[in-house]
């Protein structure tokens, strides 16, 4: 593709599969796109117009490309690894984008739940950050049961679990520090709820909750995303006081611009309790069909578009009821698998991916990343919707031969 004088430049940090999405779009909207990804096979590189074989987490060679290129605007979607290389390329070249500060609380789950807590955002109990088992052992007494362990800089699920008994808690601060970059992990209280899903888009000032989602989550003691739905079923009211609580949280840890991903706890005295914020566009495929077809607002056309100082657009057209499902299936080698365009067809399903072929191992489902692809299914009822998700993920899952 040939770039013409005025064609704006926009980067998109990451290249996998949730990510080319917004490389897809960012191209549909007439963008030239370049993209960098640590996996020289990254399938975003053949939707880009230049790439480059970078890891996301490098922010000084990813800044350095982006120099060299003389990007407009910088992006990323659906992982918590590339948010601060993206916010520096933005602070650095003067670009649209999440203040660094921010950038690094949010990154640090523990930083997080101290601003929430001195903000009074929600009603958190006890919260520790833990960098060793000695400081396990010094705190174990004072924790209450059950709590959440998860790492300060995770991203997804990967390395959270809930523990009901002190006996379990060593293995689970073992894992979560494992599963963390900087080796720490935090305690909380768990909270006993139903969980939702939050999208939010900061421009001039102004936070906008685009949607908030239905989450099914797997049992303990892992904590991993089963699917979504939209609308979410709530009360007007519930809806409105999730909103103020995004909005809570987003000011106290001073996001200023850009997307927000978060899930909240809605007890049942209808408390609300922000248990994880990402300060990108939600992965899963909620910023790229969640919520688009659920709400009818154009979330990642208006992302890109802010990212390279363009106009953004909040109007709605008619959204419909949507609802996905992860394919979380049973573990084993394929030797087989339905085709699954024809599996699409046959079970009217709005979009259907599978990531894996003949001879892959599917492993057993225990965090996001053990999923193997999505099923999205629109209609008139979002309880029918997500009935028919689930079904046709069941009905797929069977018919996978394994050894």
């Amino acid at each position: 593709m040939t770039m013409s004088i005025k064609q704006k430049k926009i980067l998109v940090v990451g290249a996998g599969y949730l990510q080319s999405f917004a490389i897809r779009r960012a191209k549909e909207l007439g963008y030239y796109v370049l993209s960098v990804d640590g996996n020289p096979n990254a399938l975003g590189f053949q939707y880009a117009d230049k790439s480059a074989h970078i890891d996301i987490t490098d922010s000084n060679a990813c800044l350095e490309y982006a120099r060299q290129e003389g990007i407009n605007g910088v992006i990323t979607a659906a992982t918590d690894y590339s948010i601060l290389t993206v916010s520096k390329i933005a602070d650095s070249l003067g670009l649209p984008g999440l203040n660094y500060d921010a950038a690094v609380t949010v990154k640090n789950k523990y930083l997080t739940r101290k601003k929430l807590f001195d903000a009074k955002a929600d009603d958190t109990e006890q919260s520790y950050e833990i960098s060793s088992m000695d400081e396990v052992k010094k705190i174990s007494g004072c924790i209450k049961f059950p709590v959440m362990v998860k790492p300060v800089d995770g991203s997804g699920s990967r390395g959270a679990s809930k523990v009901l008994r002190a006996p379990d808690l060593h293995a689970a601060c073992q894992e979560a520090m494992r599963n963390s970059k900087s080796g720490k992990a935090i305690i909380e209280s768990f909270i006993v709820g139903e969980e939702y899903g939050a999208e939010s888009f900061v421009y001039k000032g102004e936070v906008h909750v685009i949607g908030i989602m239905r989450k099914w989550m797997t049992e303990p003691p892992f904590y991993a995303e089963l699917g979504h739905a939209y609308p979410s079923g709530l009360n007007f009211m519930i809806e409105e006081k999730i909103k103020q609580a995004v909005k809570n949280a987003i000011k106290a840890i001073g996001i200023n611009f850009g997307p927000v991903n978060m899930d909240v706890l809605v007890t049942k005295e209808d408390k609300v309790h922000v248990v994880d914020i990402g300060a990108r566009m939600g992965g899963n495929l909620i910023y790229s069909h969640i919520i688009p077809i659920g709400t009818g607002i154009d979330y990642l056309g208006n992302v890109i578009r802010g990212a390279v100082g363009d106009d953004v657009n909040f109007s709605t057209s008619s959204g419909t009821p949507v609802a996905t499902a992860l394919l979380a299936l049973q573990p084993g080698v394929i030797i087989s698998y339905p085709d699954v365009e024809a599996f699409k067809r046959k079970n009217n399903l709005n979009y259907m991916s599978f990531l894996k072929t003949v001879g892959d191992d599917i492993n057993p489902y225990r965090t996001n990343i053990d999923g193997c692809g999505y099923i999205v299914v629109t209609g008139d009822d979002v309880d029918e919707c997500h009935r028919k998700a689930f079904e046709a993920k069941d009905l797929f899952d069977k018919a996978i031969i394994r050894k």
